[in-house]
């Protein structure tokens, strides 16, 4: 079992940047698919981001250009660095791990273990 800790929301204007943070104990994070996910307030939780266990990554076309994950696994973290960032990034975003190699990254179901979020505004 893995434990996340998200961390590194904040409130920027627009065209600004922000890197958050997801910090796993418990195991190590290379053992899982890890996606960034985010939900603003009436809508479902939306896929943003995802690295699979080769260091792959894949991103939601609302994001592409302006979004980067990456992963230390000396310090067993995952980030996500947010530039440009525009009004409807605002959500509260949440960090994911998937044990098994199914499911799309697109699908909330895939994943096993969430973080308890962080929240992103960005003013107009």
């Amino acid at each position: 079992q893995v434990q996340l800790v998200d961390s590194g929301g904040g409130s920027v204007q627009a065209g600004g940047s922000l890197r958050l943070s997801c910090v796993a104990s418990g195991r190590t994070l290379c053992r899982y698919d890890m996606s960034w996910y985010r939900q603003a307030p009436g809508k479902e939780r939306e896929f943003v981001s995802g690295i699979d266990r080769d260091g792959g990554p894949n991103y939601a076309d609302s994001v592409k250009g302006r979004f980067t994950i990456s992963q230390d696994n000396a310090k067993n973290t995952l980030y996500l660095q947010m530039n440009s960032l525009k009004p409807e990034d605002t959500a509260m975003y949440y960090c994911a791990a998937a044990r098994g190699y199914q499911g799309s990254w697109y699908s909330a179901a895939k994943y096993d273990y969430w973080g308890q979020g962080t929240q992103v505004t960005v003013s107009s």
